[in-house]
């Protein structure tokens, strides 16, 4: 299983939407959370360790109706 962040700007007044979006149409999105600075939402996804993560960003979350742009993270190891 692999972890990833992904920060989306949105378009002005759709991030609420873009949210919603997520979280009820792409599966792998686990948690959606609004933020403050240059990206509006932070989201964390798990896939599966066969999962392409550029074509998983590129055809389930930019594709998303708001997005602009997105920054993605990926994680190495949990601790805690």
């Amino acid at each position: 299983m692999q972890t990833i962040f992904i920060q989306v700007k949105c378009e002005l007044g759709k991030a609420y939407d873009v949210a919603d979006a997520a979280v009820l149409d792409v599966e792998e999105v686990s948690e959606v959370y609004s933020t403050s600075g240059q990206y509006d939402l932070l989201m964390k996804c798990y896939l599966g360790d066969d999962h392409d993560i550029g074509r998983f960003v590129t055809e389930n979350v930019q594709t998303l109706p708001g997005v602009k742009d997105t920054f993605t993270l990926i994680t190495f190891k949990a601790f805690g």
